[in-house]
C-alpha cells in the first residue's frame, strides 16, 4: 500500500490527538508503567515515549519513584500532576460564602467560608466573596496565577456571559456582571451557574445520583428551586430559566418555606428548617402540620417537572435534606399521586456542600474541554486569559 504523507496540519493534529490520547489513558490509570500505557492509549512504545517526555516537560505529568527492593531495571512510572494548575468553586448564598480550591483531580487542598447577613448589599457581599476567596487561597498556598478556572453558584437567574437578570433572594444582585467583577482578581475563564444547577452536577460527580444521566435536584428551605441535568449535561434553557418553577404562583414553591416559617417565626432564616423538623421529631402537632403543609407545596412543583422532563432520579437537597427521615413520608405520600409514575426520589447527603462542590466540578469540566480540544495548543497559557462561551 502506497503510503500518503501528511500535511503539516493534519500532522500537528495527528500528533494532538495522541497527546489527548495518551493523558486519558494516565489520568485512567492513576499511576502507569510506560510499557503499559502504550498498549493503553493504543499507539506504539516509541510514539508513547516521545509524548510523554513532551508532556513531563510541559507540566502535565510527573514521573513516580519506584518501590524500593524491586529486583532488576526498575519500570519508568508516570501520574498525571494534579498540581499543574487550581480551580476554584465558590457558593453566594443568603447568610454564607463558601470557597474551594482544588487541583486537577478535585482534592480540596483550601477552603473558606464567611458569614454573612440577608441584608447585605452588593458592595458588602462582593467584599465577602473576595475574602472567602483569599482565604481558601492561602489555606491551599496557591496564587491567583496558578489557577485556571473560576466557577461561582449564586441564586437567581444567570445568562451565559455571567450576569445575573433576576434574583429576588439577594439585595442589589439582579443586573450585576458578577463574572466581570470576579475577572477583576482572576486572568482566568470565569464560570457563573445558577447554584441549584451547580448543585445537581455534585450529586452526580459526588453525591447520591453518581452516574445518572438524568437528574432533578431540588434545593429545599429557605427558599425552593431546582437545577437539572439532562443526559449527564447542565440543562439551563435558553436563557437560563430551565427550572424557575416557582415564578408559576398556581405552584406552591413560592409559599412552601412560610409554612416552616411561621412554626419558628423568631428564628434565623437558616435555622427554621432544623428547629421544625426537630420538634417533628419529637412529636409536635404544629411542626407535624407545618411539615406536611410544606410537603404538600414541594409535591406540586416537583410533579410539574417530573411530568415534563421525566428524570431518572429526584435529588431533594438544602436546608431540609438533614430531615430527610420525617420529610419523605409525607413528601412521598403527595407525590406520587401527581405522578404518572411515582419517580426514585433521593435526600441529598452533601448539605451545604453542594453548590460549591457542584462549582468545582464546573471549573474542572471547563479546564478538562481545554485540555482535550485537538484544535487547541496544550500550553498553559490558554488558560490565562477569559474565553468568551
Amino acid at each position: 500500500m502506497r503510503k500518503v504523507a501528511l500535511q503539516g496540519s493534519d500532522a500537528h493534529r495527528l500528533r494532538r490527538i495522541n497527546m489527548i490520547a495518551t493523558l486519558r489513558a494516565v489520568r485512567a490509570a492513576g499511576v502507569v508503567p510506560l510499557t503499559d500505557l502504550a498498549r493503553r492509549a493504543g499507539l506504539s512504545r516509541p510514539t508513547v515515549e516521545g509524548l510523554v517526555e513532551e508532556l513531563h516537560g510541559q507540566g502535565w505529568l510527573e514521573e513516580v519513584a519506584p518501590e524500593a527492593g524491586q529486583m532488576g531495571r526498575p519500570a519508568r512510572l508516570y501520574r498525571f500532576r494534579s498540581a499543574t494548575g487550581y480551580v476554584i468553586g465558590v457558593d453566594i448564598g443568603s447568610s454564607s460564602v463558601r470557597a474551594q480550591v482544588s487541583d486537577l483531580e478535585g482534592n480540596a487542598v483550601g477552603l473558606g467560608f464567611t458569614r454573612v447577613h440577608a441584608d447585605y448589599g452588593r458592595a458588602e457581599r462582593l467584599a465577602a466573596v473576595r475574602a472567602t476567596m483569599a482565604a481558601a487561597l492561602g489555606e491551599a498556598g496557591v496564587t491567583e496565577d496558578q489557577v485556571l478556572s473560576v466557577a461561582v453558584g449564586t441564586t437567581g437567574v444567570v445568562s451565559e456571559s455571567g450576569t445575573v437578570r433576576l434574583c429576588v433572594g439577594l439585595p442589589e444582585w439582579t443586573g450585576l456582571d458578577l463574572a466581570a467583577e470576579i475577572r477583576r482578581d482572576y486572568r482566568c475563564r470565569i464560570l457563573v451557574e445558577n447554584d441549584c444547577n451547580l448543585a445537581a452536577l455534585a450529586e452526580r460527580w459526588a453525591g447520591v445520583a453518581r452516574e445518572v444521566d438524568d437528574v432533578l435536584f431540588v434545593l429545599s428551605g429557605v427558599r425552593t428551586g431546582a437545577g437539572m441535568l439532562i443526559r449527564g449535561e447542565l440543562h439551563r434553557g435558553g436563557r437560563g430559566m430551565a427550572g424557575e418553577i416557582g415564578a408559576l404562583h398556581l405552584i406552591g414553591w413560592h409559599r412552601a418555606p412560610d409554612h416552616l416559617a411561621r412554626f419558628a417565626p423568631d428564628a434565623a432564616p437558616e435555622e427554621v428548617a432544623r428547629l421544625v423538623f426537630a420538634a417533628a421529631r419529637e412529636g409536635d402537632p404544629a411542626a407535624r402540620w407545618a411539615i406536611e403543609q410544606y410537603a404538600h407545596d414541594l409535591a406540586e412543583g416537583i410533579a410539574a417537572i417530573v411530568l415534563t422532563v421525566d428524570p431518572d432520579l429526584v435529588v431533594v437537597g438544602g436546608g431540609v435534606s438533614r430531615s430527610g427521615d420525617v420529610l419523605m413520608e409525607p413528601l412521598r405520600r403527595h407525590l406520587d399521586p401527581l405522578c404518572l409514575e411515582p419517580p426514585a426520589v433521593a435526600i441529598s447527603t452533601l448539605a451545604d456542600q453542594a453548590v460549591v462542590l457542584g462549582a468545582v466540578r464546573h471549573a474542572l469540566n471547563h479546564v478538562d474541554e481545554l485540555l482535550y480540544d485537538v484544535d487547541l495548543p496544550l500550553d498553559l497559557t490558554l488558560f490565562r486569559q477569559d474565553i468568551k462561551p
